[in-house]
């Protein structure tokens, strides 16, 4: 078969995108610093402290990683984006890794080469609107107007859903979480729509949340996580299988309080000691050492520790589990094998 110049300029061009993606783990332990991207704040996901320390449920999927390649989950620069900007700032390199809120859809992985990590959380868009407004349900709505965050998939589920019913509403476009609370609040939209977790996220800051409800109609399925760059492998591997652990060592009630003294010696559960490295060599297959899985533990607990402590029953944001809860207990969430 006859090959042409173009189909032999494209390939190389292919090989070197590949070329220039790959060895991201070495990028990262060369520089002693992971770059995670992350939102430009929203409470409970991903936010700046009063300190300036970034806290948040995302935010303790970043530090895993980092303790999983550093050996250190404090080091991580994070990254700030908008809908718009986050996926150019991964794809450009200036982010090694995505954790924003962010919808695996069949376009963002095909179309923009992002390899999606394992779905951290479940949810799906909503709709939140003032007490005062006495609206019920979602098709009430009509000529409504609607805040809406641009470049994300809740302006398009927005106008799908509106469409199908037949009632026009008049978008409020917006590029921050900050922005549309903003604007909310000031009354210069009736309505704020995003995933819900992210509405029950902005509402906990208000200083009167039970002024504002949220409606009952769910209208998209939004499976939430991160997300790396097409083209290394070993580094998709590697992310991957960092989250996977967390959600496993719920699941084998490994915690941060026990982890250390479980991963001291083996014991009688063969999968605890595969996860802690007291058995076999896991971390071998994807560049690391024995340890990674304990370290990510370690660095924030497992995923029921994060979820707990960032947006959990106890905090303002009061999310209960739901689908993230583990299969076993009647959610949906569980790891693939470690073994």
């Amino acid at each position: 078969m006859r090959v042409t110049k173009s189909a032999a300029i494209a390939a190389a061009l292919s090989l070197t995108a590949l070329t220039a993606n790959a060895g991201t783990l070495e990028d990262v332990q060369a520089r002693g610093e992971l770059n995670c991207v992350v939102t430009t704040g929203l409470t409970g996901f991903a936010a700046p402290n009063a300190d300036g320390k970034w806290e948040g449920f995302d935010v303790d999927f970043c530090r895993a990683v980092a303790a999983a390649v550093l050996g250190d989950g404090s080091k991580v620069k994070f990254v700030p984006s908008t809908g718009k900007t986050r996926f150019t700032l991964l794809n450009s390199g200036e982010g090694d890794i995505l954790f924003r809120n962010t919808t695996e859809t069949m376009s963002r992985d095909a179309d923009l080469k992002l390899s999606f990590l394992p779905v951290n959380y479940y949810d799906g868009q909503g709709f939140m609107v003032n007490k005062a407004l006495g609206v019920a349900s979602a098709k009430d709505l009509d000529g409504a107007s609607v805040c809406i965050q641009t470049g994300t998939t809740t302006e398009l589920n927005l106008a799908d859903y509106f469409r199908s019913n037949s009632i026009s509403y008049e978008p409020v476009p917006i590029e921050t979480n900050e922005e549309a609370r903003t604007n909310y609040l000031a009354g210069r939209c009736d309505v704020y729509t995003t995933d819900a977790s992210g509405l029950a996220a902005t509402r906990a800051t208000f200083e009167a949340p039970g002024d504002h409800v949220l409606l009952p109609e769910i209208i998209s399925k939004e499976p939430l996580g991160g997300a790396v760059r097409h083209g290394d492998d070993a580094w998709f591997d590697i992310a991957k299988w960092v989250v996977n652990a967390l959600i496993d060592a719920e699941e084998l009630g490994v915690n941060s309080g026990n982890v250390a003294e479980l991963g001291a010696a083996a014991g009688n559960n063969p999968s605890i000691n595969r996860l802690l490295g007291t058995e076999g060599d896991m971390g071998a297959m994807i560049g690391l050492d024995k340890q990674w899985a304990a370290r990510a533990i370690s660095a924030g607990g497992n995923y029921a520790e994060i979820f707990d402590r960032n947006i959990g029953p106890s905090t303002a944001i009061a999310l209960e589990r739901g689908l993230n809860a583990l299969w076993k207990d009647g959610g949906i969430l569980y790891s693939a094998p470690i073994r």
